[in-house]
């Protein structure tokens, strides 16, 4: 059912929330979140990069997004990066991004302790290590990995949780927490969706209370848990389908600007 409270706000994880795995968002999902944006602000939060927001979301929204645009905020990399949309395109609010020394620590941890752990596949889809300048990340098939392929990797987490906490021992000044199926993620400490949901509401100047939060992984072991911890009222999902059929739920709850 809808959330109880009325929010001005409703804030999206990305994959396998909006769309799948490295897809693009359905038809549908981008006609629901025109028509949430005609209602309240509408903020997408995920570990991904800039591109990743672009080409799944920003570029498959329907032609009636040009009247809502400003209601869409853009948080990758967990919030260390913030954007707005206007007609003219993508704008910065700001980018926090590693040093070059905390860079070179971290691609060389996650290679290092994953080859050691027998993690480093020779075989992949794209690259296996990313630096998305605010987060290092490590993608065990490659950025581009079918989802089948992801999803039979490491069913269990296992994988992905012990070459976190190796890494982890390696930089410990650094953030090291597990991403998405396949990935680890690295920023400065501190930073996960929590950290993110927290600038969005410095930057809107909406309350957390006044914010709803949909995602697939609310779970204690998922990257959306965090934003759970703060307070924040949550819906969980399993995949696009269930979030557009809570959207069309929602909406009717919500009135028009």
């Amino acid at each position: 059912m809808p959330s109880p409270r009325t929010p001005k706000l409703v804030a999206f994880d990305l994959d396998d929330t909006l769309a799948p795995s490295k897809s693009e968002i359905d038809p549908r999902i981008g006609e629901l979140l025109v028509a949430l944006a005609q209602r309240v602000e509408v903020a997408i939060i995920s570990g991904g990069q800039l591109a990743q927001f672009r080409t799944q979301v920003v570029e498959k929204l329907p032609p009636s997004a040009e009247e809502v645009l400003s209601a869409f905020h853009l948080m990758p990399t967990c919030g260390t990066q913030y954007y707005r949309l206007e007609v003219s395109g993508i704008t910065t609010v700001y980018a926090h991004t590693l040093s070059d020394d905390e860079k070179t620590r971290a691609l060389a941890a996650v290679e290092e302790e994953a080859r050691r752990l027998d993690l480093w596949a020779e075989e992949t889809w794209g690259d296996i290590l990313e630096d998305r300048g605010s987060q290092i990340t490590f993608s065990a098939l490659g950025q581009r990995a079918p989802l089948e392929a992801k999803m039979a990797w490491d069913p269990t987490g296992a994988k992905k949780n012990s070459l976190r906490e190796a890494v982890a021992a390696r930089i410990p000044d650094l953030e090291v927490r597990s991403g998405g199926s396949t990935s680890v993620d690295i920023t400065h400490r501190g930073i996960d969706k929590a950290y993110g949901m927290t600038k969005l509401a410095e930057q809107t100047g909406i309350s957390l209370d006044d914010m709803l939060f949909v995602g697939d992984r609310l779970d204690p072991d998922g990257n959306d848990y965090p934003v759970l911890t703060l307070g924040v009222e949550c819906h969980a999902v399993e995949g696009w389908e269930d979030t557009a059929d809570y959207l069309d739920r929602l909406l009717p709850t919500l009135e028009l600007r």
